[in-house]
């Protein structure tokens, strides 16, 4: 007596299993111009080093002879896969399935991919495309209970868990409604693909039911939407760019919180002088300037990985290398309302902030602060609340900053550019202040300039001498800051805080709090 029959049995499911929902379905999936989740898999991970969990978990149907005679795999793919030699969780729903609408073995592979990730302290890829659940349930007999024994946890605990424990990365590569669409902004770092994904809590019959607002899924949640929205941080014009950008991240990130991001080996001069970084800055204040030409020619050569661009555009946030050392980037953009801190802008710098903060990566900030966003949008979007939320997060940050005075900062806003023993650099194109001249001039000399023979040229003219106050030098001779920089030293400057500061990395590892926020 042998147990070759049962054996035959879990080989069988297991080879029933990967064949998702059948030859027609994952056609219609190609057809869409999507992947399947197994294929997602294969291209995501290095080749040959996915383990997958629950292999044959499932439901199958038998004969009178006890033989199969169907097999519903659970839809969701989950397990173990190397990226660069470092292990990761990944997984994703089986659209081929159910259009990714959980089954009752799919919905915990689902929840088990977050707790796998915790329990073994790597980060987790998502894969989204799937529907949430369904009005229609998973089918089959009525389970003899329902719902969750009372004494469990939260099944959404665990997500806010892996978040301050191990990096989290979600892509939505076709449609992601509901759950998943929870999933997708539970992450560090989101992308979706332009062409195939739209992120929606309701899908259009949905909306168009309760609401009476008849959308397509591209107007309702489509890429356009949300990488101005903020729901997901960047786009990819196809899934391998997807994937190449979810790698990217997770290439500046540790392995968990009790790990510190790995340092390489940078073949860029740590003592670069850019020529360009000279003349980067224009002497009229007033023309705008390309602020992520500085932040690359300071950064390692091609290092500069940029989050977010279309959400909050005022300000920039990324990650680079400084000698080899991974940097958080917070920049504002001129180009984009000056550089002022919206409510958006706000979100996106604290996100950063906080992001860095987790995972113990210094922070590098350009300043170029105009000051908080207004305006009657402004006052309507909440701005400075949203604001002050910034700055109690800088003020609260854990982790070394170097912030570099590139051009102005006015007003409160510029206290969310400066954390405990910041190491501050200027440019001499600094100008600092309450306000800016040119407005500050307008409301407290109104009355001068208006008896003036000349309004405009007394306006200038008060402008040119208040600007004469505003020179960064006092600032160098109070020792207000470290140093007054010839732009050109800014790379061999911040390469020697990367070496002061890295030791002390080593302190900051495992969990990290912060106090209410406004």
């Amino acid at each position: 007596m042998s147990w070759q029959e049962e054996v035959r049995e879990i080989e069988q499911r297991r080879e029933l299993s990967k064949q998702q929902g059948g030859e027609e379905s994952i056609a219609k999936q190609h057809a869409k111009g999507r992947l399947t989740i197994r294929e997602r898999i294969d291209a995501l991970v290095e080749k040959g080093s996915f383990e997958e969990h629950g292999e044959g978990a499932g439901f199958a149907e038998k004969a009178g002879d006890g033989s199969i005679e169907d097999f519903a795999p659970a839809n969701y793919v989950v397990g173990f896969g190397d990226i660069k030699g470092r292990r990761m969780v990944v997984g994703g729903e089986d659209f081929t399935l159910k259009g990714g609408s959980p089954n009752g073995a799919g919905l915990r592979k689902s929840v088990y991919a977050e707790e796998l990730a915790v329990q073994f302290k790597v980060p987790l890829i998502r894969m989204l495309e799937g529907g949430g659940g369904s009005v229609a349930g998973s089918g089959g007999k009525r389970p003899t209970t329902v719902g969750s024994p009372v004494y469990s946890e939260p099944r959404f605990k665990i997500i806010a868990q892996a978040m301050n424990e191990v990096p989290v990365v979600s892509g939505a590569m076709g449609p992601v409604a509901g759950f998943p669409a929870g999933r997708l902004v539970a992450s560090h770092f989101s992308v979706m693909v332009k062409e195939t994904a739209q992120v929606l809590v309701a899908g259009p019959a949905l909306v168009d039911r309760a609401l009476g607002v008849s959308l397509t899924k591209e107007e309702l949640g489509g890429w356009k939407v949300h990488t101005r929205s903020g729901i997901v941080d960047n786009a990819a014009e196809s899934e391998s760019e997807a994937f190449e950008q979810m790698r990217m991240f997770l290439s500046f990130m540790p392995q968990n919180i009790w790990n510190i991001p790995d340092r390489l080996h940078s073949d860029d001069d740590p003592n670069r002088a850019d020529e360009a970084l000279m003349s980067v800055v224009p002497k009229d204040g007033r023309i705008p300037f390309d602020m992520r030409e500085v932040i690359t020619r300071v950064m390692d050569k091609g290092s500069f990985f940029e989050i977010a661009p279309f959400f909050g555009q005022g300000q920039i946030i990324g990650l680079a290398r400084l000698n080899g050392a991974v940097v958080g980037i917070i920049a504002n953009d001129c180009v984009h309302f000056a550089g002022a801190m919206t409510s958006q802008g706000s979100q996106k710098a604290k996100k950063m902030m906080e992001l860095c903060d987790t995972f113990h990566i210094p922070i590098v900030n350009f300043m170029d602060e105009p000051g908080f966003m207004i305006g009657p949008d402004a006052e309507k979007a909440a701005t400075i609340r949203y604001g002050m939320s910034a700055v109690a997060a800088a003020v609260q940050s854990t982790v070394p900053w170097a912030t570099i005075a590139v051009h102005k900062s006015f007003g409160v806003a510029s206290a969310a550019h400066f954390a405990p023993n910041t190491f501050k650099l200027a440019w001499p194109s600094w100008e600092m202040g309450a306000l800016p001249v040119e407005g500050g001039v307008a409301v407290a000399f109104h009355r001068e300039i208006a008896a003036a023979d000349d309004p405009a040229a007394k306006r200038r003219e008060l402008e040119e001498k208040l600007m004469q106050d505003r020179s960064p030098f006092p600032m160098m001779e109070s020792f207000a800051i470290h140093e007054l920089i010839d732009p050109r030293q800014t790379r061999a400057k911040l390469c020697r805080w990367i070496e002061w500061v890295q030791p002390l990395l080593e302190e900051l590892k495992g969990p990290v709090t912060w106090g209410m926020r406004p």
